[in-house]
């Protein structure tokens, strides 16, 4: 029985909460400027007419406010809080025609929301075709001095941060059309001219003897994966995306498109020498390695400026010291969920379409943005929401029942890793194969065979599948919205390798944080989208006609043109070697006459013609001596 006692401490708790929390409130305006990060000098996305775009750094419970002007003159806009679970407040989740509207020229979309129950490293960035590639993005901490496990003063003196990216010396604009072309079959991603650490090639993190550092890593890049580790240093894991984990002393990770990993590193007590911070590429996930482009990138951990600068550090073996992160515990243990009540099976698949360009698929479905957003359509849907139907036949979108336990399990076909992200969640990672190489067949999830799950398995927002093998998620569908899946590698999301859940929409229409607010049906309507239509734009929304979908697939055998031209062509060369062997086969003199008189030729125009031809030869290699 729970005392009067112990509910009155309770309240008092929750009312302290309550009074301590902040609203931290931000103007921000995109535009173009221009910005020299590895000795070339190119246009970036900038915040208020600054770059980078600042951190954000705030305490559980608090509210966030982002008024969001977009600047530019040509596009449009949005913002993702990556990892935030926006609770009763998906609207302001950021993907545009997933959750929202975009921010049309000169408009101010605000997002507003607050963050109850999180904490740890996160990130923001933009969610409209791949501008966060072009700088718009930054860091997101939460910090919880009660409920984090690790506390400032007990398990480490001070905090630092290390952000990942590639850098690419051509915008988007001109990368996109480039990638996405008939011309680039195989779909080979563009190759970066650099790799950065916290927006530079190299950087320095000063340090003191004998203390512990709380370092936050963070890859805020669009395509590569990278290995990290520290000259003659170990480290403990004690987060990743979000959730405390148990400690886990290692000497490196690999850090994926999107992932956050939270480590304390101890310093030594000698300060006589300094050592080198590595951020090694993972090169095997591009197609070509230019001569000239560095894949190993060299920081310092400085413990005195007066020491010998570092050199590039190597290990013998990238993937033997590696951290698995499939086997760490989260710290607050969540028990394997129960047996799913809903399994979505995907295979990932590249491949090319009619129109020659090569798409990424779920199922042979390439998302394909819908006319109007999905959480517009769901809220305005009545009880039609929990119909997928009105959402369209590319979005590949799923209605997902309050508190089911789904299933994930994602087949990967293609020859390449695919770090996923589920919105609005954390899930388990309860299965990840090995890899499979890429002569052999590749291998599916086998439910009968692989049963073997953890007892508290790990959970995050965003993990990877390795090539041509298999993973199992599970999550609870406990956060009524609408959430995005897809793969971070930008230029995959832009290929196509989303899926879409809808969930709980009937409770989400009757919950009042969740409706449209003002300012987002003004947005909607200066686009030009209507608030109360499906997916193809119709206010009947069983109606599809009209929707936006995907390109034809190639034919598996001959067009009805190319049978025609494949039977007059066969025919031809029946009659030609028909002819041929006639003549061949016939005993006739003079042949060369005979031929000349049936087609009618007249030789002697022709010995005319051979004579003035080898006249002008001569004269062209009399000239070409010269």
């Amino acid at each position: 029985m729970v005392s009067f006692t112990n509910i009155c401490l309770a309240l008092l708790s929750a009312s302290a909460s309550l009074v301590s929390a902040e609203t931290h409130e931000y103007n921000w305006t995109t535009g173009w400027g221009t910005a020299n990060l590895d000795g070339f000098e190119r246009p970036v996305i900038t915040c208020n007419g600054e770059f980078p775009w600042p951190d954000i750094q705030v305490n559980k419970g608090d509210r966030v406010i982002v008024h969001l002007t977009n600047g530019f003159s040509d596009r449009n806009t949005s913002l993702h809080f990556h990892g935030i679970f926006q609770h009763g407040t998906a609207q302001f989740d950021g993907p545009e025609m997933i959750t929202q509207c975009p921010i049309g020229v000169n408009q101010t979309f605000t997002y507003n929301f607050t963050v109850p129950d999180q904490h740890g490293s996160y990130w923001y960035h933009s969610h409209t075709k791949a501008q966060y590639v072009d700088g718009m993005r930054g860091l997101f901490i939460v910090k919880d001095d009660e409920g984090y496990p690790y506390k400032l003063g007990e398990d480490y003196d001070e905090e630092l941060s290390l952000t990942f990216q590639e850098w690419y010396h051509e915008l988007t604009d001109d990368l996109l059309p480039t990638f996405l072309n008939k011309n680039n079959p195989t779909g080979a991603e563009p190759i970066p001219q650099n790799f950065l650490v916290n927006n530079s090639l190299s950087t320095t993190l000063e340090v003191q003897p004998n203390t512990t550092y709380l370092i936050r890593l963070v890859n805020t890049g669009g395509f590569t994966s990278y290995y990290f580790f520290i000259e003659d240093h170990e480290f403990d894991v004690i987060e990743v995306d979000g959730i405390a984990v148990e400690r886990n002393t290692t000497s490196m990770l690999y850090i994926t498109v999107a992932q956050r990993y939270t480590i304390l590193l101890k310093t030594k007590e000698d300060t006589s020498k300094n050592y080198a911070i590595m951020q090694v590429v993972d090169d095997g996930m591009l197609d070509v390695i230019p001569d000239d482009l560095r894949v190993n990138g060299t920081s310092t951990l400085s413990y005195s400026s007066s020491n010998a600068a570092v050199e590039q550090y190597y290990v013998d073996d990238l993937d033997g010291t590696i951290l698995d992160d499939f086997y760490l515990t989260p710290v607050n243990k969540v028990d394997l969920y129960d047996e799913p009540d809903v399994t979505i099976s995907v295979d990932v698949i590249m491949d090319n379409l009619i129109n020659g360009v090569n798409y990424a698929f779920f199922n042979n479905i390439t998302y394909t943005a819908p006319k109007t957003p999905i959480l517009v359509t769901a809220l305005e849907a009545g009880d039609l929401a929990t119909n997928a139907d009105v959402y369209g036949s590319n979005t590949h979108t799923f209605v997902l029942e309050k508190d089911d336990i789904i299933e994930i399990v994602v087949n990967n076909q293609d020859t390449g890793k695919h770090p996923f992200h589920l919105h609005g969640h954390v899930f388990q990672l309860i299965d990840r194969a090995p890899a499979v190489d890429d002569d052999d067949t590749p291998v599916a999830f086998d439910a009968e065979t692989n049963t073997d799950f953890p007892e508290y398995p790990m959970m995050r927002d965003t993990t990877y599948v390795l090539p041509q093998s298999n993973m199992v998620l599970r999550f609870k569908a406990d956060n009524p919205g609408v959430w995005f899946f897809h793969c971070h590698i930008e230029w995959h999301l832009e290929q196509g390798l989303a899926l879409v859940f809808v969930e709980a929409p009937l409770e989400m229409q009757q919950n009042e944080t969740q409706q449209l607010t003002e300012n987002h049906k003004a947005i909607c309507k200066n686009v030009g989208i209507n608030i109360d239509t499906n997916a193809a734009g119709n206010t009947n929304f069983l109606d599809l006609t009209g929707e936006n979908i995907q390109e034809k697939t190639i034919p598996l055998g001959f067009t009805a043109k190319g049978i025609v031209a494949m039977v007059f062509s066969c025919i031809a060369g029946i009659l030609g070697l028909a002819t041929i062997s006639l003549y061949g086969l016939s005993d006739l003199h003079n042949v060369e006459e005979t031929v000349a008189r049936d087609l009618d030729i007249d030789l002697r125009e022709l010995a005319d013609e051979e004579e003035d031809s080898s006249i002008g030869n001569e004269s062209v290699s009399a000239t070409a001596k010269n």
